[in-house]
């Protein structure tokens, strides 16, 4: 069985058509060409590719497990091509680096100012996003590296213990809880809550709730930072967030840690294998792991 890059595409452009004339007409081949081709495809598959009816075509099962490797693989061949690109720009490299918010906070910047003060050829793609979808991107190959939580199952991925995340609490100064030195958890369920939306951390103190017969009264969850000190400091509710987090809100606001063992989270270096990594990417990943406890 061999299919070429133009098969993979003209596949892809004839399903997502629904129609193998417009198909045709948007890759500007003959419609007897196409036809061809993908007849030549099923041949070399021994299966119909495509469900041919009045109103165009469909994938058979065997086409769907078709599509998914064909954008799999042209998604990577694109990635090829963008990195061998770098080159041009005198470039020698780039590290795709996805973290979570945690270590977006205040672990990571120091860090990566200092990795790319003295890699000036290596560039970094960072995107913030939560610990599960890190982790699920490393496992399908979207990703080099990943900064998680040890809330998320790490799954088959390898991982490096890099630093420690305190949850706290976060309230206004006329607010109770104040005045102490530390939060017990459970002291907080009957508690406004101003949420941070993420979805690992939310999972996360759901469950440790649910373990006490109780849950978390949202009053509202937000996305960023900022809105969540607005809300705190006014007096709408407190919040739990990181302590790294908290740090970064900029208002007048106490910041107490939670006093349970379980509040004390690990952040944790992933990838799939780390004798298989670019070198680039192992030059990144022998940096974070300097800092490892």
């Amino acid at each position: 069985m061999r299919f070429d890059l133009t098969d993979l595409r003209l596949f892809l452009t004839v399903v997502e058509c629904g129609s193998l004339t417009q198909g045709a007409r948007e890759i500007h081949l003959a419609l007897a060409s196409v036809s061809e081709r993908i007849a030549g495809m099923e041949a070399a598959l021994g299966a119909p590719l495509l469900e041919r009816n009045r109103r165009g075509v469909r994938a058979t099962v065997a086409g769907e497990a078709l599509i998914r490797h064909a954008r799999s693989i042209l998604d990577q061949v694109e990635q090829m091509r963008g990195e061998l690109r770098t080159y041009a720009t005198g470039l020698k490299g780039r590290i795709r680096l996805l973290s979570n918010t945690a270590a977006m906070a205040a672990f990571l910047p120091p860090q990566l100012c200092q990795f790319l003060a003295v890699h000036r050829d290596l560039s970094i793609d960072l995107e913030e996003q939560p610990s599960a979808d890190i982790v699920q991107a490393l496992v399908e190959r979207r990703a080099d590296l990943g900064i998680v939580a040890n809330i998320t199952d790490l799954g088959p991925l390898q991982t490096h213990l890099i630093a420690s995340d305190q949850l706290v609490v976060v309230a206004s100064h006329s607010h109770p809880v104040a005045r102490q030195s530390s939060v017990a958890f459970a002291d907080l369920l009957g508690e406004p809550i101003v949420g941070m939306a993420d979805t690992a951390l939310e999972t996360y103190l759901a469950e440790r709730a649910s373990r006490l017969g109780r849950q978390l009264d949202y009053r509202i969850q937000l996305r960023n930072t900022e809105h969540v000190a607005m809300h705190v400091e006014a007096g709408i509710g407190i919040s739990i967030l990181s302590d790294a987090m908290a740090r970064t809100l900029g208002r007048d606001l106490a910041i107490l840690p939670l006093s349970e063992i379980w509040a004390t989270r690990r952040l944790f270096l992933c990838v799939r294998d780390f004798s298989a990594l670019t070198p680039h990417a192992n030059l990144l990943a022998q940096q974070l792991l300097q800092c490892a406890p």
